[in-house]
């Protein structure tokens, strides 16, 4: 019997997104973003899923050096990326050891790179703050920063270029087209690879695809963009949330239910209670009517969602049973229609699961 709650995540799901975000940007190696457990779906599941096959990801971008160094004890031999770089100057024998590449947007990182150590040199992204204004070097710092480090012997050359967009989740926003204006003036006539685009700058600006693209959220059938959707784009979901009903229950008009009497019927119906809540990391602040899929047909959450369950209106006339399956989001419900119900996005649901959901690759 398959455990819930559960997330099932389809290998077929992640090879397909990777197809069409090559068909999107074919000119553009790319290098899938598996940072937060691979946005939820398990780190070497997403790795290992798209490292095989006719469609591959040539490389992988990771938040942290932990995260990279699960990738390589996992069998990962592609290149990896760390998008905050290293923290500590102890860490860079270990970018040495496993060959891992690593971003450089701050002071202390250079300072660090520049008296440090190492058997071998380290191949480094230098980061544009093209007017993101949270991590990078700003245009009147890179000139002297790239001298620097192509000065510095712990640094392979040639220094690779990134920068990171700000509003590419908003089509309309010109901010995008100054950032890469601002990125390509700075760039010009440099060597080695370039990356600006996210997966808002995949889909939607495709002047910024460059040598490299950096999906995360498309990669696994999400669309970045409030009020999009991932088929709009041939997107497939990769996830499926699934859990079961536990109860059955008539329910009188007028009664309450769950905690706070935060809900009251106003007609007599039929009450489902289902086997997740916010200690899996399905929000406690879903609002009445945020939609569940059962039995082929989407039905409204009621009350307030408590730490192991949440409570559906099933309606009068309905035939569900204790042990029908139950999908939170997936095929049938777009993870972006419930976080739009919910107001949050996409990326919130799928990387907050906590270990007591299941998550299982088919």
């Amino acid at each position: 019997m398959k455990p819930f709650p559960r997330a099932e995540v389809s290998r077929q799901a992640l090879q397909h997104n990777l197809a069409r975000l090559k068909q999107i940007a074919p000119n553009s190696k790319v290098m899938a973003v598996v940072k937060a457990n691979g946005y939820g779906h398990g780190l070497l599941n997403v790795a290992n899923s798209v490292t095989q096959g006719q469609h591959q990801a040539d490389g992988f971008g990771l938040a942290r050096l932990e995260e990279a160094l699960a990738m390589r004890q996992g069998g990962v031999t592609a290149r990896l990326l760390l998008l905050e770089g290293f923290f500590r100057q102890s860490d860079l024998p270990l970018l040495n050891q496993h060959d891992i590449e690593t971003v450089v947007h701050h002071e202390s990182q250079l300072t660090m790179l520049e008296s440090a150590t190492v058997e071998q040199p380290i191949s480094v992204w230098l980061k544009i703050d093209s007017g993101m204004h949270r991590l990078g070097f700003g245009v009147d710092d890179f000139n002297d920063v790239y001298q620097r480090l192509i000065q510095c012997d712990n640094v392979k050359k040639p220094v690779n270029l990134m920068t990171h967009f700000s509003c590419a989740d908003e089509p309309e926003n010109p901010i995008t087209t100054e950032q890469i204006n601002c990125f390509n003036a700075i760039a010009k006539d440099l060597g080695g690879d370039r990356t600006l685009a996210n997966s808002a700058g995949t889909l939607f600006w495709p002047t910024s695809q460059a040598d490299w693209i950096r999906p995360g959220i498309a990669l696994y059938g999400v669309s970045p963009v409030m009020g999009d959707r991932g088929y709009a784009h041939q997107l497939v979901p990769a996830m499926e949330l699934m859990s079961r009903l536990i109860a059955v229950r008539e329910h009188k008009k007028g009664a309450s239910v769950g905690y706070g009497a935060y809900w009251q019927a106003k007609r007599d119906t039929r009450l489902g209670v289902v086997a997740i809540g916010y200690g899996d990391g399905y929000p406690r602040n879903a609002p009445e009517g945020t939609p569940v899929w059962v039995n082929g047909r989407l039905v409204p959450i009621v009350g307030r969602v408590s730490m192991d369950m949440l409570t559906v209106d099933l309606g009068p006339d309905a035939t569900e049973q204790v042990g029908d399956d139950v999908q939170l989001w997936g095929k049938n419900l777009a993870v972006e229609d419930v976080a739009e119900h919910i107001g949050t996005i996409a990326y919130e649901l799928v990387t907050k699961l906590t270990p007591r959901v299941t998550v299982c690759l088919d």
